[in-house]
């Protein structure tokens, strides 16, 4: 097998944003490349470059001496490149034979030749699946072998896999450590391992690279580095904490508001407790899988899986969203268009939903000016640009529409505000915005569980931070007192 070689690949979207400046990668037959980077940094951008989803804007990818150029997935594959995704795409109606062989052959009758071939890629990685077992029926370990055996079936050389252990048990992440080994060791293929554990980046990985900000700010043998050089290079800084956007607030918090018992859900969520103090912002931080936004759809009663027990300001709150925001919380969704969002309705009305019903006891005035009223405010408060209340949100720019689903809650006065990735996807300017508007709900008595990819946002908005990894609460530290160098190292398990 030869050398997969990227040089200069850079990405700028249409709408100017530049995901990568010139990233070079060598990845060599038979070893696992690591690739990491926090949140934003363009690893999905090049993820989606090497498997064809979108072609890059600059710079050369080779496979040995052959020039690589393709437009879709399918030149990818061709290519003997495959993308493993977290995300796994398999017709869970389907039999594992059939989702195997879905686009090699027309029709759903398999041959004799299919179930050897298929017998024996199994038997090459010593991994086994009943091959008439319904997709839809095996666990998400079982059905991101699926996708790999797809993959090696159709040719594999590379494989690209994204976060593939971020959803997963123990024995199933060894399962995948196992796979990964033969594949490399053994068969000479070459798998690209992004991940943000770094323990396993660490004892899995031949070589390593850090993306930050669209350019690679580390390369090395991974016996090279350790797991204090990997953070480093992630978050950019010294190991020292830094400068801290806002004094430790604990001298203007109250009592406890939210408390938090036994609270867990499945596999997904062990056991948590914890309190949230009248005033205070507590952040969630960990990496994806790490059972941050479960807690929040747990706290919230929005996971009905959920058992434990939730009091704010001392009352019991029932396990449903509809006891909840009775009960004074609100939740402002990472999904905003799908979740937290009317998207084809106007600015007014998305507003103005959630507190109808407390505004019709209260006032004399008509409906319609009445929501008019209390959405004109909340534009100005929260300064969301457009140019009427009757604008549809979906016209609105990523930062506007995240402003207006956390101005359609602030209106209706929560005690508890819940937030998951509020600032994600917009610019600087809006992230700004909406951080001074969780420390000023804070400041005038509200409490909030923030939950944030970015570290730095934690760091410079909570007052405390629990460290979330792989359903566990894993570490407590005062925003003061800590650094995202410490932060990454908790979440990584390093």
């Amino acid at each position: 097998m030869d050398t997969l070689s990227l040089e200069g690949i850079r990405k700028i979207y249409p709408n100017g944003t530049v995901a990568l400046k010139g990233v070079d990668l060598v990845v060599r037959p038979g070893t696992v490349h690591g690739l990491l980077g926090a949140n934003g940094a363009g690893k999905s951008t090049l993820i989606k470059i090497l498997s064809g989803a979108i072609t890059a804007s600059g710079g050369t990818m080779r496979l040995g001496e052959r020039q690589l150029a393709w437009k879709r997935p399918a030149d990818a594959m061709k290519a003997g490149v495959a993308t493993i995704y977290q995300h796994i795409p398999v017709v869970p109606t389907l039999s594992v034979i059939d989702n195997v062989f879905l686009s090699k052959t027309a029709g759903w009758r398999r041959s004799d030749e299919d179930a050897a071939k298929l017998r024996r890629v199994m038997e090459k990685i010593g991994y086994y699946l009943d091959p008439d077992a319904t997709v839809g029926d095996l666990s998400i370990g079982q059905r991101q072998m699926v996708s790999i055996i797809t993959a090696l079936i159709e040719g594999a050389q590379i494989m690209v896999m994204d976060e593939p252990t971020a959803s997963l048990g123990v024995e199933e992440r060894d399962v995948v450590y196992k796979v990964v080994r033969q594949l490399t060791s053994i068969e000479g293929k070459a798998v690209i391992f992004v991940s943000h554990f770094l323990d396993e980046i660490l004892a899995l990985t031949d070589d390593v690279t850090v993306i930050r900000d669209g350019v690679v700010v580390l390369t090395a043998r991974t016996s090279e580095v350790d797991s204090d050089a990997i953070a480093n290079a992630i978050v950019g800084r010294a190991i020292e904490a830094i400068a801290r956007q806002h004094a430790e607030k604990s001298a203007d918090t109250g009592g406890i508001a939210l408390s938090v018992k036994d609270l867990a859900s499945g596999s997904r969520l062990a056991p948590a407790n914890f309190n949230v103090a009248t005033g205070e912002v507590l952040g969630l931080a960990g990496f994806l899988g790490s059972g941050r936004s479960e807690i929040l759809h747990a706290v919230f009663g929005a996971d009905p899986k959920a058992v434990g027990a939730v009091t704010l300001n001392d009352k019991p709150v029932g396990r449903s969203p509809r006891a909840a925001m009775r009960a004074g919380m609100a939740l402002v969704p990472e999904d905003r268009s799908s979740q937290g969002l009317f998207m084809q309705s106007s600015v007014c009305m998305n507003i103005s939903f959630p507190y109808l019903s407390s505004l019709s006891k209260w006032t004399v005035l008509p409906e319609v000016a009445r929501e008019r009223n209390v959405a004109e405010e909340m534009i100005r408060r929260l300064k969301i640009k457009t140019s009427s209340s009757e604008s549809l949100v979906s016209e609105l720019s990523g930062g506007n529409a995240q402003k207006v689903a956390i101005a359609k809650w602030l209106a209706s006065r929560p005690a508890m505000l819940l937030l998951d990735e509020p600032t994600a996807g917009i610019d600087i300017g809006a992230k700004a915005d909406i951080l001074a508007l969780i420390r000023e709900f804070a400041a005038n008595g509200g409490s909030v569980l923030l939950v944030s990819s970015e570290f730095e946002e934690l760091l410079a908005v909570c007052d405390r931070i629990l460290v979330l990894r792989k359903g566990h609460i894993v570490a407590e530290r005062i925003a003061s007192q800590t650094s995202e160098h410490e932060l990454v190292l908790l979440a990584s398990g390093a």
